[in-house]
């Protein structure tokens, strides 16, 4: 949710190195790595900065919803194989789940094992707030990841996309192009994830911020629940109500199949299409160049590896090596990236498989 997500959205140095304030995308001076027979982002190599030497034992509980989704199956997939480059690491997950009780009780067995610190991706940031409370009061450091508690004494650190700067990468690529084409009052649609989720009306603002100053503004937005069945659904809908759009953009490539299943049932052709998230079926699509699916924006699951690096620095005592101050940050906030067919090659090697 999925989001300025370059490939490789965690720190350089194995997050002793500089923040790189950009999501999991080319920013990393090393060669692209092979894509996993997954096809899940990899984590990357530990660089050779001190951090990444072996260090007092620690162990990193681990909590997210269920992997029903690929950008979440990316998530626990880059946490584990994080974990697994550090001999000082024991990575301590918990059954994921979608339900916000199960949750809190799986969270609960860890706060119970003395875990050194943990990572959470919750379901809900509201609904979990009050036991994160409860990890930070018994001592254990909370990296809260992506969806972000209201309280800030329940996390220690927060790292997430940027779901704001997404909506607006999205909305510069939508309103240049019918700028350049000289399109008048142009029919824009938007498919949402799930709209009563903030970062969904983040996205969404950010879009109608940067496409106003184009002069242009939504004409259509509906939500389509991240699954790739109500994101078929829901674009049947929109191309039944508009006989003829200009652009639109589909806030998530894993519903994204859904929504590309329905344009071509439909047959239709005459407007482009961004997504967000930056898929491997996504960008396979812009690289084939006979899509309506030109360009998609990051939201890098990479976060997670980056998040397990933050919180074995943390329960260390340690510092990012390459900053001056003697701790880690509070928050880190990745950047997102735009993908077309002249840079997908370099992102391939680092999408998720929906």
């Amino acid at each position: 949710m999925t989001e300025n997500v370059a490939r490789r959205g965690f720190l350089a140095g194995g997050v002793g190195g500089a923040v790189l304030l950009a999501t999991a995308a080319c920013t990393s001076n090393q060669p692209a790595a092979e894509p996993s027979a997954q096809g899940s982002a990899p984590a990357p190599a530990p660089a050779a900065g001190g951090n990444d030497q072996p260090g007092e034992k620690v162990v990193i509980g681990f909590s997210a919803p269920a992997a029903d989704h690929g950008w979440i199956a990316a998530i626990a997939k880059n946490a584990e194989a994080a974990a697994k480059q550090y001999s000082d690491v024991e990575f301590k997950p918990v059954e994921p789940t979608n339900d916000i009780n199960a949750q809190i009780s799986a969270v609960e067995s860890l706060i119970a094992a003395k875990v050194n610190a943990l990572v959470i991706l919750p379901n809900d940031g509201q609904q979990l707030n009050q036991i994160a409370l409860q990890a930070t009061a018994a001592g254990i450091p909370v990296v809260n990841l992506d969806r972000v508690f209201p309280d800030k004494l329940a996390y220690r650190t927060w790292i997430g996309g940027d779901n704001y700067g997404m909506g607006v990468a999205a909305g510069h690529y939508v309103g240049k192009k019918l700028k350049d084409k000289g399109v008048a009052n142009p029919v824009i649609v938007e498919i949402q994830g799930i709209a009563t989720l903030p970062l969904t009306q983040d996205r969404s603002k950010g879009f109608a911020d940067a496409l106003k100053t184009y002069g242009f503004s939504v004409t259509a937005k509906q939500d389509a629940q991240f699954t790739v069945e109500t994101g078929n659904k829901v674009a049947a809908n929109l191309l039944q109500a508009h006989k003829k759009i200009d652009a639109m953009w589909n806030h998530d490539d894993d519903q994204g199949v859904g929504v590309l299943a329905a344009i071509n049932e439909a047959g239709r052709k005459e407007f482009f299409m961004v997504g967000g998230a930056g898929s491997a079926n996504a960008m396979r699509e812009i690289q084939s160049g006979g899509s309506v699916l030109e360009a998609t924006v990051t939201y890098s699951p990479t976060m997670a590896a980056s998040a397990i690096k933050l919180a074995r620095l943390i329960a260390q005592g340690k510092g990012m090596s390459d900053l001056v101050e003697n701790q880690v940050p509070q928050s880190i906030t990745l950047a997102s990236e735009t993908i077309t067919k002249e840079n997908v090659q370099t992102y391939l090697p680092l999408g998720f498989e929906s």
